[in-house]
C-alpha cells in the first residue's frame, strides 16, 4: 500500500509530461500537412 504514495504522483507527472510534449508539438507545427505527407508516397516523382 505504501507504493501508491510513489506511483500516483509519478503517474501524474508522466501525464503532465505527455501533455506538455503534445502541446509543444502542436505549437511548433509538427502536425501541419499530415494529409500531404500521407499522399506523397502514392505519387511518383
Amino acid at each position: 500500500m505504501d507504493v501508491l504514495y510513489l506511483l500516483i504522483p509519478l503517474s501524474v507527472l508522466i501525464v503532465f509530461g505527455v501533455i506538455g510534449v503534445f502541446w509543444w508539438a502542436l505549437q511548433s507545427g509538427q502536425f501541419d500537412g499530415v494529409e500531404r505527407e500521407g499522399e506523397r508516397i502514392l505519387h511518383e516523382e
